[in-house]
């Protein structure tokens, strides 16, 4: 007789943060489909979260560690593959010190909280300050925008999507998406519901797409010119008397100075360079001004180019000068049920460029490096040069810029370790590779996302079923026991206790609130008997703004409540945080900060000197947002997705052929791809998705090696960065198109 069960978690595939409804049968995972009675998603479910199964049980996905022997990789235990590492390792750090090391952490990394939890005791063991992550190949602006305007690269505010008016979105396409640094189950069903309700929706985008389908109205855009038109959109509203601070004026500093900045940006002056008409314009600003509620979103396509930082400054300056910030229907801040009660008063601000890579000079943002420069940096000789590499969750030979350079440095290397489930085009080039369990042998929680959510919920999901190896948290805790130099053979309880002390310290600092003062030990002796992180977790909940405070508030969230709730707790619509969540040393908003004043004299220049030459773009696809999903058939079947698309004009002025073959020629790089004629480019913009590009020799990825397509990243140009952010660029890329 089958043993059949039922089980609710909340897919961790992307940010949308998805509740599952999974049935087991005689432990075998049958039918997944959204679950119907999640407080945040209420049953939506896209491609990706039904093929949870898929993964699980990919025979491709690695289930031992892997030790490189000569030109290929084979299984070894647990021990002996810590053991290599040791070997390998540490005579590098002990004959180049420990700036000889780097570390690179991938997007996965936030869609898991043992890695989140973990990885800073990992980067504090390795003792180097060549620290890189995905965030610089697409969201650093966001960091550090966010971090000038209020003092905290994570003070993050989101459009309040289910009660605003008038939602203006650049460089974004939540249908395909699922939304990005502004977590949301359900884009499309939130909004139509704008549309619904009687408000409006307007997407800046150079191409069409689903989302631009579903809007009121479509601006196409110059690829980079999002930065100028929001300018623009503000000098517009200076100019006409428009400006209304709303609610969160007395908090405001800086308005004079932005009407400054701004005032050359008329819409002629920025009509070349954005392609949208004046009046056009116009009529958003006004339109923006007299909406009863209004929020600006901008994302990907408004980060990763030359002035990401600027852009996503001004979506924040518009929605502020129209009355929208801190305001329900405007741009909200989130309040995760982990994160502590927030306090006034001025803090310690945002700065960058505390140190500099060393060979281009690029400043730090947020304790990181920008990732264009990893390979010059390890490529480049001299006192400093990388020669150890950590990888954790991700896959920089497709996702960086410069791949072939980058190809080449990841080969170069003393050693490299990585922690990663998949031989990929990136982990095909390490010594060891420390593969961490299926995502249904863990527990779940959205750490990063809920502080990023349009709503205040929490759902905790626990493991499916029992890991087959140890669970990221040992993983990550052996290895920094190894790179501190405690051997391989330490006990990794040695960095779980490290790790829950440091959180319990934090809880008890301080001479105000219930916790001040109390005793870390009689805390941590009301832990349940749970996993590691779980027990860090706990901690986070317990303490944060909704927590039981460890008995002091007994209506509070616990983690017995989170599981006796599998569908969620809904803790309320966001609400106004203004100054609780400033962290500026003036303890208010502080519009314009010197780094942001001095780049916009750049943006004037670019825009008088723009040229006319195509520019390449990338795209999305709802099944495969990162190139680790290519190994799923239900994924990557059907029609070709790897394609160059070319607006008809074009095709036909360069001489290509819908199915043809084109060369597509950039100042770094050169790759032939199928091409796809239709208008849902602009002219003069080609598309390319990223990704792809899995015909690497050494890889075990037999569903992505059927369908490799191309590396768009042969194009983007790792020289090239935002300089506020130091993220790549990697939109905007001038390129020629011939026929192959």
């Amino acid at each position: 007789m089958t043993e059949r069960s039922l089980h609710y978690r909340t897919c961790p595939l992307c940010e949308a943060t998805c509740g599952l409804e999974l049935t087991v049968d005689d432990g075998v995972v049958g039918r997944i489909r959204g679950d119907r009675d999640d407080v945040f998603s209420k049953g939506f479910i896209c491609p990706k979260g039904s093929t949870l199964k898929h993964l699980h049980e990919d025979p491709d996905r690695l289930r031992a560690p892997m030790v490189k022997r000569g030109e290929s990789h084979v299984e070894v235990s647990w021990d002996e593959a810590f053991a290599e590492i040791e070997r390998l390792l540490m005579p590098v750090l002990e004959a180049h010190g420990r700036e000889s090391a780097a570390i690179y952490l991938g997007n996965p990394s936030v869609h898991n909280y043992a890695l989140t939890v973990y990885g800073r005791a990992l980067i504090t063991a390795l003792g180097t300050k060549n620290i890189y992550s995905a965030s610089t190949v697409d969201q650093m602006p966001r960091h550090a925008s966010c971090g000038f305007l209020y003092g905290d690269g994570l003070a993050i505010p989101v459009p309040d999507l289910d009660r605003t008016d008038y939602l203006l979105v650049l460089g974004a396409n939540p249908y395909e998406s699922n939304g990005s640094l502004a977590t949301a189950p359900d884009w499309p069903g939130r909004l139509e519901a704008i549309r619904e309700r009687g408000g409006r929706l307007v997407v800046v985008d150079p191409r069409r797409t689903k989302t631009t389908d579903n809007a009121d109205e479509h601006l196409r855009i110059r690829p980079g010119g999002d930065a100028a038109w929001l300018a623009a959109i503000a000098q517009v509203l200076f100019a006409e008397d428009l400006v209304d601070l709303g609610p969160a004026g007395e908090h405001l500093d800086g308005v004079e100075a932005v009407a400054e900045l701004v005032a050359p940006f008329t819409p002629e002056a920025v009509e070349r360079a954005t392609w949208i008409e004046p009046e056009v314009t116009r009529r958003i600003a006004r339109e923006l001004a007299a909406a009863p509620t209004a929020a600006v979103y901008g994302r990907i396509g408004t980060n990763t180019v030359e002035f990401g930082t600027l852009a996503s400054w001004l979506t924040d300056v518009v929605t502020a000068l129209t009355g929208n910030l801190d305001r329900p229907g405007g741009l909200m801040w989130p309040h995760g049920a982990h994160q502590k009660v927030r306090r006034t008063g001025p803090g310690r601000g945002f700065t960058t460029g505390r140190w500099h890579t060393r060979v281009s000079g690029h400043p730090e943002v947020r304790s990181e490096f920008p990732v264009a420069a990893l390979a010059e940096e390890i490529t480049t000789p001299g006192e400093g040069q990388i020669r150890a590499l950590v990888t954790v969750a991700g896959n920089p030979a497709r996702s960086i810029p410069d791949s072939a350079r980058t190809e080449a440095a990841l080969a170069s290397l003393d050693v490299m370790v990585s922690v990663d489930p998949y031989l990929n085009e990136t982990t095909r080039h390490a010594d060891v590779i420390l593969p961490p369990p299926s995502p249904l042998a863990r527990s779940h929680y959205d750490l990063a996302f809920y502080a990023l959510a349009i709503r205040n919920v929490a759902n905790y999901s626990p493991p499916l079923f029992e890991p087959t190896g140890p669970l990221e948290e040992d993983i990550v805790a052996r290895l920094a026991l190894v790179v501190s130099g405690q051997g391989a053979d330490a006990d990794p309880q040695l960095i779980h206790d490290m790790v829950l002390g440091t959180v319990l310290a934090g809880a008890v600092a301080g001479d105000e609130g219930p916790l001040a003062g109390r005793d870390p030990a009689e805390l941590e002796a009301q832990l349940g008997a749970r996993s590691p992180a779980d027990r860090v977790l706990e901690v986070m909940l317990r303490i944060g703004w909704a927590g039981d405070r460890f008995g002091a508030d007994p209506d509070g969230l616990t983690m017995e409540k989170l599981e006796a709730n599998p569908h969620g707790i809904d803790l309320g619509a966001l609400t106004p945080q203004l100054p609780g969540v400033l962290k500026t040393t003036s303890g208010r908003v502080e519009l314009v900060a010197e780094p942001v004043a001095a780049d916009v004299d750049r943006l004037r220049t670019w825009v008088d000197t723009v040229d006319d030459r195509p520019v390449l773009v990338g795209r999305r696809h709802l099944r495969s947002n990162n190139s680790w999903m290519h190994n799923v058939e239900v994924l990557v079947k059907g029609k070709e997705r790897c394609t160059l698309q070319v607006h008809p004009d074009d095709a036909k002025s360069w001489g290509l052929s819908d199915g043809g073959d084109a060369k597509v020629t950039s100042s770094v790089g050169s790759v032939v791809v199928p091409v796809e004629v239709t208008d849902d480019v602009s002219p003069s913009v080609v598309s390319l998705p990223h990704g792809w590009g899995h015909d690497a020799p050494g890889t075990r990825m037999e569903v992505a090696a059927r369908r490799p397509g191309v590396n768009s990243n042969l194009l983007t140009d790792g020289s090239i960065v935002d300089p506020l952010s130091g993220n790549a660029v990697l939109n905007g890329i001038p390129v020629e198109v011939v026929p192959a």
